[in-house]
């Protein structure tokens, strides 16, 4: 394989496990890097929608104890593991749907550095007046989420379905809007990508089959290993930072990301 191109296979999947639970737009991330580093043929396109699932498979590792609680207790028929899955199957539908019918529409969105650079000025600016509006509320748990709330989330996910709005950050303000608090919020949002992100790979990787080559496997493998490694780190740590600090140093840094690459997207 060309060094420079597992480089690039380890950079973007570095940069994919990093940014995916975070609310700055993961999509939004690779997009831009791509075409920084000139990774944009049919190719990437692939790689890019491949990684992803190391970053699903990292969730699965570090919450185990709690999935594998939440399938003993649906077998018990535990209110509380049935309340879960409920809510997390709630949460996926809308996505499910909406994907379903306008794959092509946002297939189109996904090559745009433009409209990342513009949505990650506005996702910026959104969640810094969710931050002073929202008033902190007592810790809940996913299983006493009401149906409604978790409904309400998944259509919200739908927005992150532009490039540059963060599905972890469309899902997160949106649960706090709902009314809940950052550490139900952020573990609803981590729960909820499962699903989601596992259909849309899977979805699109039948979609854009036609772009798959058994020459490019290797580097799937590296993005997708260097993916999981930095995703299991960001999903552990993610939590307690935002019980500290908020999320506000997330917005800032979107607002001084997308600012910068529209400028750099405007003057080459």
């Amino acid at each position: 394989m060309d060094p420079i191109a597992i480089l690039q296979a380890f950079l973007l999947g570095l940069l994919e496990g990093l940014t995916e639970f975070l609310p700055v737009s993961s999509t939004g991330h690779l997009i831009l890097a791509s075409e920084l580093m000139g990774f944009t043929g049919d190719g990437s396109v692939a790689f890019k929608i491949a990684i992803q699932l190391g970053a699903i498979l990292a969730v699965l590792v570090a919450y185990r104890q709690r999935f594998a609680h939440i399938a003993a207790g649906l077998v018990r028929r535990d209110s509380g593991a049935i309340a879960f899955t409920r809510n997390i199957l709630l949460g996926f539908l809308p996505a499910m749907v909406v994907g379903f019918f306008a794959y092509s529409s946002i297939r189109q969105l996904i090559e745009s550095p433009m409209t990342v650079a513009i949505a990650l000025i506005v996702g910026g600016i959104a969640i810094l007046l969710i931050e002073k509006l929202v008033p902190p509320r007592i810790e809940g748990q996913v299983e006493t989420m009401p149906w409604r709330t978790a409904l309400g989330v998944g259509v919200v996910q739908c927005i992150a379905m532009v490039p540059g709005v963060s599905r972890s950050g469309a899902t997160i303000m949106g649960g706090l809007l709902m009314g809940l608090d950052r550490k139900t919020a952020a573990e609803f949002s981590f729960f909820l990508a499962v699903p989601t992100m596992a259909a849309a790979t899977v979805y699109s990787l039948y979609k854009e089959r036609h772009l798959l080559d058994a020459d490019d496997l290797g580097l799937i493998a590296i993005g997708f290993v260097t993916a999981f490694v930095s995703a299991l780190m960001v999903v552990r740590w993610l939590v307690g930072f935002v019980g500290r600090h908020g999320f506000a140093p997330f917005a800032w840094y979107r607002i001084a990301l997308g600012s910068i690459a529209l400028v750099w997207l405007l003057l080459r």
